[in-house]
Formats: C-alpha cells, structure tokens, sequence
C-alpha cells in the first residue's frame, strides 16, 4: 500500500468499525465488529486488524480528548498515559479507544498511530458558549466545561458542504444536524464551531435513541434526595433507558415514524418531543452565529429519515428554509434538499468520520 492509504480504527461503545482509505478518499475494504472493543480478546482483535494492513499509518477515532487534545495527536507511550487519565471524562467510549490503538500497535507495530479527536473540533469555541455557569473554583478545579462531541463528523460534513454550495468553508455559515444513536447540532461559522448542543458529556442537548438530551439539573437532585436513587441508577437509565427508547419503547427511528404516522400516541408523542428539540437547536444555533447560509443534515437518521427532515423544516419558515419534497423523499446520496423559492440552502451528507480522521492523519504527517 502507498504512503497515502490510512487506516482507520472506529471505536464506539459497542462496535469497532476498521476502514482502509487510499490517497483519493476510496473505501479499499472495511469490516465491523460487534461487541465493546475492550470485552474482546486481544489477540482476536489483532488479527482483524492486521488482515487489512499492512499500511503506513493508523488513525483512530477517540470521542474525548478533554481540555489536553486538541488537534490530531501522534501516539506513544506517554500520551497513551495522559490518554488514560481521561477515562473518567467518558467511560462509555474511551476504554474501547484503548483497546483498539493497543490492537492496532500490536498488529502494525511499524505503522505511525494517530490519535484524532471528536472534541477538537469544538475546542475553540468562544467561551461565552464553552462556559458553564458555575463557581470558578470548580471550573478550575475540575476543568468543566462544554466540550461538544461528533467533531469529526462536524469537521468532514463543513468541507464537503463547501464543496456542494461551491463555497469555501471560510464564507459560509452552517448549522449542521448530526442525527443517529446520539444526536446534535452545531454552528459552524465560517468554518469554526462557535456552539454546539452537547457539553461536558455526550448527554447533553438533543433527545437521542436512549439517551434523554437535557432535562433539569433539579430533577436529578430531587430523584437522589426525595426517591433514594443512586448516582449509578441515575446515570444509567439517562444513557441506556431514555431518548426515543423511554417514550416510545424503542430506540429505532425508523419504527417510530412508522407507528406515529399511523397515530401510535406514544409514537406520535416521541416524534412531536425529537422534533420540538431539534427546531429549537437548529434555531439557537442560527442565532449564535447572527445569520444562516445553510442547514446540513448527516448521520444515521439525518440522511435516513426524510420524515424527520420535513417535519424539522416545516417549522422554519422564519429562517428562510423550506424543502422540495421530490428531493427531500425520493433522491440519493449528498443532495440539495431545499425548494426553488428557498432564501437558504438545505442539504444532506453522508456522515464520513473515516475520511476526516484519514485526512487529519495525513496533514499531521505532511502527505
């Protein structure tokens, strides 16, 4: 393989996904495995990865970098230590992060290996938006504060939107909707994210498949100290049992529409919740930037779900949006969506996080 050709290692909380990428962006081959990285044996691991090697480098996606990365990270042994002490900032994803970068070193142990980050996209942000009402001592203290997560689906999703609206990146004001298991919105102004929807965790911000988004700071408070429940009880029904699972029995988008368009009340109730949130972020992310060129829908249920797309649109009319249903329901691939009479572009992408994290490798390593 050529030095341009990267591997990619996708570590999420319940699947790895491996993607060879060659110079011009082309998928060579992929393969994905079921079950958290870390639950499964290393030598397993090893042999899956080194099946599609051999290769010159290796990027791997890693959801946290906390305050310390923030850009794409080359690693050894003392940034894998640094690496490790940010576990407590996102035990759902890092620990498989860890097993896949172990793996792959193991496989590939002369491939240069690259860390790239979710939450680099968004480490700039201005601190009015970044910043969380709450005592200095504790910000200080503890470093909180409003990450932002899917930067890498953000920052891919920025090019290529550039690239339909025949614009740089740099002219342009987008509010991009990353919609799938877990869901948010940003804006990106002139190809920085100056806000964003979720925070100091991937919990805040949008209803997503099994995740709530925000609720009350009060609610939590009030079910530990009036209903005895625990931090860890809590914390798990959050992320496990809530989102469109808790209202409407199941996590799937694509059965909610469907039963809530043959008026399923709980259906109806979970799609009318999803979409409410949305408008609302979709609007508070215009106004963080004072003006919108273009709305950008990617991710599993932002490319899959033209119902969503309609219903999220049809209440924002205000903002110059509207679709054209033909394009909306019936075209294929990264499309304009938006009508003839539209004062603003809507589009569709697919989400490719594989083809950032393979050209933030090969800017690090100047290819």
């Amino acid at each position: 393989m050529g030095a341009a050709t990267v591997l990619v290692v996708n570590a999420g909380s319940s699947s790895l996904k491996l993607s060879l990428l060659d110079g011009s962006e082309q998928l060579l081959a992929s393969l994905n495995l079921d079950g958290r990285p870390q639950d499964r044996n290393l030598p397993d691991l090893t042999a899956a990865i080194a099946g599609l090697g051999p290769v010159g480098a290796v990027g791997h996606r890693v959801v946290h970098g906390g305050s310390e990365f923030t850009v794409a990270t080359p690693i050894d042994t003392a940034m894998e230590v640094r690496l490790k002490r940010l576990i407590a900032l996102d035990p759902l994803h890092l620990p498989g992060a860890i097993a896949g970068i172990r793996a792959a070193q193991k496989a590939l142990p002369k491939a240069v290996q690259v860390a790239c980050f979710d939450t680099a996209f968004h480490a700039a942000m201005p601190p009015s938006a970044s910043t969380y009402a709450l005592p200095q001592r504790w910000r200080q203290r503890w470093g909180l504060r409003r990450y932002g997560f899917h930067g890498l689906s953000y920052a891919y999703a920025t090019r290529r939107a550039g690239e339909l609206l025949a614009k740089p990146a740099a002219e342009l004001q987008m509010v991009i909707c990353h919609l799938g298991a877990g869901a948010s919105a940003a804006a990106v102004n002139r190809g920085r994210s100056v806000d964003t929807t979720m925070g100091f965790t991937p919990l805040e911000g949008l209803v997503m498949a099994t995740r709530s988004g925000s609720v009350d700071p009060g609610l939590i408070v009030w079910l530990e100290r009036e209903q005895g429940l625990g931090p860890q009880e809590i914390g798990d029904v959050l992320e496990q049992e809530s989102g469109m699972l808790g209202l409407a029995g199941t996590a799937d988008m694509k059965a909610v529409v469907d039963a809530a368009t043959k008026g399923e009340p709980t259906a109806s109730l979970a799609l009318d919740v999803y979409v409410h949130r949305l408008r609302q972020a979709i609007a508070a992310m215009a106004a963080a930037m004072g003006g919108l060129d273009a709305l950008v829908f990617t991710g599993g249920v932002g490319e899959g779900s033209a119902r969503v797309r309609e219903l999220a649109v049809a209440g924002l009319g205000f903002l110059g949006l509207s679709l054209e249903p033909l394009a909306n329901w019936n075209g294929h691939g990264d499309r304009h969506l938006e009508a003839a009479g539209s004062a603003r572009s809507v589009l569709v992408l697919g989400a490719r996080e594989d083809i950032q994290i393979a050209f933030e490798v090969r800017q690090l390593l100047g290819a």
